[in-house]
């Protein structure tokens, strides 16, 4: 079963949020043509307690861009982004969201975050996605959304460790490219997982 995961199309991630990625909101309408080609649709969404330990607002003295250790895991700040219940967390506005079969939410745990649409950065705990998957049948998962150099990357690496047959759709994906470069180490990484890069006209 071909099934297509779109990954924290949500307003922060776009122009105007509070943790852009440029040119975030181009892909929306891609990703709606998209969605007609799939049996099995799901999301996933970031979704982060107010006092989640990712925030630099959270640690006195930091910035966003610095390197913490969070309870053990190296953790790169980040602006207040996508907290539960507020309008920055919502799906984009124009994203079509009829055919979402589950919303997988991540990033709930104050301790640890979350790139993963599978798993917490630790692997300590799963969201559920890779047993629904299962579940449902699937055998070949697309990945698409936001951002190609965290979320997507992260979450197509967890799908091809999990068995799955996975692609990045790359012209559906954009990156935050924190440093020059980012989006492009990050798209080699995944090939060399045994992530198939495909484009949206290959599908």
């Amino acid at each position: 079963m071909k099934t297509l995961i779109l990954v924290d199309i949500q307003n922060d991630f776009t122009p105007g949020g509070t943790l852009p990625v440029p040119e975030g909101d181009r892909i929306v309408a891609l990703v709606n043509q998209l969605q007609n080609r799939f049996d099995l649709i799901v999301a996933t969404q970031d979704w982060h307690p107010a006092n989640h330990g990712s925030f630099a607002a959270n640690h006195p003295g930091r910035k966003p861009g610095e390197v913490i250790d969070l309870h053990g895991l190296r953790q790169i700040l980040w602006p207040v982004h996508c907290v539960q219940n507020t309008p920055g967390a919502a799906f984009v506005p124009g994203l079509e969201t009829k055919r979402i079969s589950r919303v997988f939410q991540k990033g709930t745990d104050p301790t640890i975050d979350s790139y993963s649409g599978f798993f917490d950065n630790g692997r300590r705990k799963a969201t559920g996605l890779g047993d629904y998957l299962k579940e449902k049948g699937a055998t070949d998962v697309y990945v698409c959304g936001l951002a190609t150099d965290y979320c997507v990357k992260f979450t197509a690496l967890d799908a091809r460790s999990l068995g799955f047959k996975t692609y990045l759709i790359e012209d559906a994906s954009r990156g935050v490219n924190l440093k020059p470069g980012d989006v492009e180490a990050a798209v080699e990484e995944m090939a060399r997982a045994g992530v198939t890069v495909t484009k949206s006209g290959g599908i």
